[in-house]
């Protein structure tokens, strides 16, 4: 199951977060990482206006897409397209307090979820560490990892890190 979220409209309902601060963006996209980590659940993520409009490599990364809508568009209109050419729509649960966004996923048959209420799951404590699911990354998911770690260079041996 994948997320659709309305940024700003999650970020008007997060406590420590507000749409005033200039790094709002990232400060959300941040929680996210947090909730990904615990979830494994693949995040798009989409803000009205921000330079440069479009996928942002910045932001983006380990599951999570993140979108600024280009001048004379807007993040709900951006969300029901993508919402009208999912090809699972069951398979997506799309976060906004927007009727039309609301709408939209529901005639698709998408799942439903307020800002408010995903804002009180992200703010949530995570679970104890004997609580929680195995994370499964994917295999491209696991070379981006390795790559943002150095790991594409030849593994250490215990002889060679003791100097045996």
């Amino acid at each position: 199951m994948s997320l659709l979220i309305d940024g700003h409209n999650l970020i008007a309902k997060l406590p420590g977060i507000s749409l005033n601060d200039p790094y709002d963006e990232a400060k959300l996209v941040e929680r996210l990482r947090s909730y990904r980590a615990r979830t494994g659940k693949r995040i798009v993520v989409v803000f009205d206006g921000g330079v440069p409009a479009g996928w942002s490599a910045d932001l983006s990364c380990g599951g999570i897409t993140v979108i600024f809508a280009s001048p004379g568009r807007t993040a709900d209109r951006i969300i029901v397209e993508r919402i009208r050419r999912d090809r699972n729509p069951r398979g997506l649960v799309v976060v906004s307090s927007d009727h039309e966004v609301m709408a939209a996923a529901e005639e698709r048959g998408a799942r439903v979820m307020s800002a408010e209420s995903f804002a009180a799951t992200l703010s949530a404590p995570p679970p104890a560490a004997g609580d929680r699911a195995d994370v499964k990354l994917s295999p491209t998911e696991v070379e981006e990892w390795l790559s943002i770690f150095g790991a594409d260079e030849k593994p250490i041996s215990p002889a060679e890190e003791t100097g045996s």
